[in-house]
């Protein structure tokens, strides 16, 4: 027997016209593999974009994605099954920095929110660009002479 790879395509095309003489679910390390026999072709599922063998982590999954396939009944090889035991610690890194990254933003909205209602608010003062400037020039004048103070 000849031993391929054929995409989802082609199996749904080969379920849907009853074609498919024997599905094999194939555990290995990590997961497990779609084999399908059909005619004197023993072909794997292959992964959309790597064109490997496909491999789906979890079992319930794989059932999920046969049945949608229309492929209900299958045998099972379980001797080479071993669930990966190996953790990814940089997915846990970068979770922590999807949510900081999403505190950040919720609060950046809130003070944006907070000043878009104190600009629309008719009792706010405003002043000009110059008086602001004047005040920020006194206010770091002070701090210098409060610094030179210090260091004597």
């Amino acid at each position: 027997m000849t031993h391929s790879m054929i995409d989802h395509a082609t199996l749904s095309r080969l379920a849907e016209a009853g074609a498919i003489d024997k599905t094999l679910v194939v555990g290995q390390l990590g997961g497990w593999s779609i084999v399908v026999r059909y005619g004197k072709s023993e072909n794997s599922l292959a992964a959309q974009r790597s064109r490997q063998v496909r491999l789906f982590k979890r079992m319930e999954t794989l059932v999920s994605y046969l049945k949608d396939v229309g492929i209900s009944q299958f045998d099972v090889d379980a001797a080479e099954y071993a669930a990966e035991s190996s953790k990814r610690p940089d997915r846990a890194e970068a979770l922590k920095r999807a949510h900081e990254a999403a505190e950040h933003d919720r609060w950046f909205r809130e003070q944006v929110e907070i000043g878009l209602r104190e600009a629309d608010d008719p009792n706010t003062v405003w002043i000009s660009n110059e008086d602001a400037n004047k005040e920020m020039d006194a206010f770091l004048a002070s701090l210098m002479s409060r610094v030179q103070e210090d260091g004597k």
